[in-house]
């Protein structure tokens, strides 16, 4: 589903000799449309300057020209910022060798709108607006003197010093939004009840952006505007689906926050409690008062909150976890405004399956098929989505309540869906769940999951490892795995069998994929799975085999010496 927009722009000389106004937009097709977005901005020639109009016109041209020349690995606001600070270098040289003609300067206004996200970029005094539902934002600060006599004296403009500060923003896109680019010859003269009106009659009415920005100008120049008077109006008509690069794009501008005590509010969100801590991250039950319901707030611990990698998994992590719509795991909410690196998830009641086994819960055959059952479901649901768990394990799986079980914590899961994705880590996960082959550097896959998965259901029962436990760092070997029936003889053969086909060694002899593995747990012992061959002893022991094979060449060679000797 691709990004749409609608976008038209109109201005109007006024009662100046000249049109110091100049105003531009760029929607390119794929693939720039993904990598670059689009762009739009208005510049405001500063007046008794003589080169105002030509400032604004290279300002704008260069802006969209150039933009689109930076790289795109570069993050938006990197490469608005380069390319505004070498235009604003371009025209304060020119104006500083124009002698006598009163120099080179004006403002920009410039708006990109790409994926999820838009950016914007501001000096001056031109204006950018957004409308979003009935509500009217002015989303940038005008650079004048803060005296009343004086608020027409700009204190920053693109060509007045070598040296430009410029603001920068950005924010999440929501189907609908309407975004206006204006000069001060159109909010000058307009009152924002005005502009909110104008821009409201675009919301329903969305195919005559056009006439909007004519109708804003010609309000302004009506109402008694003697400015130059641009408008640029661009609708939100179709939000594509979020990739990565913008949710890494919009994790890298947000501040991680402070480590929070009970009591404490974030965005109006009220801690409760910090239920869980690991190295890298916090999650707490925050209360938010708007909706009166509970949430999960996960967020960086402040003492990562300058290390990129962990910022770039974290927001890999959400944009995951937006992707799992199902009721087999926590559903991601979206709050505005969000000014800290954190995301929203449903609350739910209850402990994990770990938290159970601690305090000496038992599972009996039914139970343990029952939440077998769910927990293959769910693990379906992500291999359908193209992710991959990788952490799948008793502190993970969450039994609800309500009844439901969900699986927690994406924050190492890996994903099909971005083909530039590469598995770097194939040992990230839980020791005692990664399989066999994940230790020899093959990658995570469907399999691996199913294994941890099988390995989840045996401890569930046992309390034991069919393998033992593998601490951190230790290069186990794999023997022939432990039946659970030893630890629970009054366990049916049938699961028996299926627990060791999810656990088994080689990776040919699993399960291929979760619902071959749901099916067989479904038909239970009407149609049961067989029991594992038993490996060869080569295959079993291989060390063994060669020890024995060097054993029987030393007998053999002492033979063939004795009988020559003899002979």
């Amino acid at each position: 589903m691709p990004l749409l927009l609608t976008a038209a722009h109109h201005t109007a000389t006024g009662l100046r000799e000249l049109n110091e106004d100049f105003a531009g937009m760029v929607t390119p097709a794929e693939p720039e449309i993904s990598t670059k977005g689009m762009i739009a901005a208005v510049a405001d020639g500063v007046s008794g300057s003589a080169g105002g109009r030509e400032a604004a016109e290279y300002s704008v041209r260069g802006l969209l020209t150039d933009y689109y020349a930076t790289p795109d690995t570069w993050p938006v606001t990197q490469a608005l910022d380069r390319v505004i600070k070498a235009i604003n270098s371009w025209v304060q040289r020119q104006g500083s060798v124009r002698s006598g003609q009163g120099g080179m300067a004006t403002t920009l206004t410039a708006l990109v709108v790409r994926g999820n996200h838009y950016y914007f970029s501001h000096v001056g005094d031109s204006r950018l607006y957004l409308l979003r539902g009935d509500t009217l934002k002015r989303l940038t600060t005008d650079h004048v003197w803060d005296r009343p006599e004086m608020r027409h004296v700009l204190t920053r403009a693109i060509g007045l010093d070598s040296q430009l500060a410029i603001d920068h923003g950005m924010g999440e896109l929501r189907q609908g939004d309407i975004f206006l680019l204006a000069s001060d010859g159109v909010w000058g003269a307009l009152p924002e009840s005005d502009i909110e009106w104008h821009l409201s009659t675009l919301a329903e009415n969305p195919a005559q952006p056009d006439d909007t920005a004519r109708l804003l100008v010609d309000a302004a120049l009506a109402n008694g505007s003697k400015d130059n008077a641009t408008a640029l109006v661009v609708r939100v008509q179709q939000l594509p689906e979020e990739n990565l690069r913008d949710a890494l794009a919009g994790a890298r501008q947000l501040p991680v926050p402070p480590r929070l005590r009970p009591g404490q509010s974030l965005d109006g969100l009220v801690v409760e409690e910090l239920v869980h801590q690991s190295a890298t991250t916090l999650l707490y039950r925050v209360h938010d008062p708007r909706t009166q319901r509970k949430l999960a707030l996960k967020t960086l611990t402040p003492e990562r909150a300058d290390d990129p990698h962990e910022t770039t998994a974290f927001a890999h992590e959400e944009w995951l976890a937006r992707r799992v719509v199902a009721r087999f795991f926590p559903q991601v909410i979206t709050v505005e405004p969000r000014n800290y690196l954190y995301y929203l998830s449903t609350w739910h009641e209850g402990r994990t399956l770990q938290a159970l086994l601690d305090a000496g819960g038992h599972l009996t055959v039914p139970d343990l098929v029952a939440h077998a059952t769910k927990l293959v479901r769910a693990v379906g649901a992500l291999h359908r989505c193209s992710i991959v768990h990788r952490d799948i394990k008793p502190a993970n799986v969450h039994l609800g309540d309500d009844g439901e079980l969900r699986v927690l914590d994406l924050g190492v899961a890996m994903s099909g869906l971005e083909s530039e994705q590469q598995d770097l880590s194939p040992q990230a996960g839980t020791p005692s769940f990664l399989a066999p082959e994940q230790f020899d550097g093959q990658p995570a896959s469907v399999q691996t999951d199913l294994y941890a998965t099988g390995i989840t259901l045996y401890y569930a029962l046992t309390r034991h490892y069919p393998y033992g436990e593998v601490e951190p760092f230790q290069r186990p070997r794999f023997g022939e795995p432990v039946p659970p029936t030893r630890y629970r003889p009054d366990l049916p053969q049938w699961l028996d069998n299926l627990i060791l086909k999810t656990v088994a060694k080689q990776p040919a002899e699993r399960f291929e994929t979760a619902e071959e593995m749901l099916l067989a747990l479904e038909r239970g012992a009407s149609r049961p799975v067989l029991a594992p061959a038993p490996a060869p002893f080569a295959q079993r022991d291989p060390l063994a085999t060669w020890k024995v094979v060097g054993a029987v060449s030393l007998v053999v060679n002492l033979l063939l010496m004795y009988l020559l000797v003899v002979g």
